[in-house]
């Protein structure tokens, strides 16, 4: 069984509106946001209610966006933030963004 390989944008070639845009969406923003709680995981753990199809496609944006590192591990698909990729590119937008995810989450707000 040959292995999978994911392909992964340089730190230098991760662009800030691919960013945004991956993190804009709030099932991609929550997946980070287990990430950075968690660090590395399977990826079925980010969404075990989500058929293969939708979680597949939602890594798949976050990875080519340069937001997570995916890794195979048997059968497994491992991922984990680039954080410190993130954080070398544009300092303080991870954290940023994680913390105002947060505060709407205490006051209650949702995507309606």
């Amino acid at each position: 069984m040959t292995p999978r390989i994911y392909v992964h944008p340089e730190t230098e070639e991760i662009a800030i509106q691919r960013v945004l845009f991956a993190l804009s969406e709030p099932l991609r923003l929550d997946m980070v946001r287990i990430l950075a709680e968690q660090g590395e995981t399977d990826s079925i753990d980010l969404g075990p209610d989500l058929p293969r199809s939708t979680l597949t496609h939602h890594t798949r944006l976050l990875r080519e966006s340069g937001v997570v590192f995916v890794r195979a591990e048997g059968r497994k698909c491992m991922i984990r933030l680039r954080d410190e990729d993130l954080e070398e590119r544009f300092p303080g937008l991870l954290h940023t963004v994680l913390a105002g995810y947060e505060s709407a989450d205490d006051r209650g707000e949702d995507d309606e």
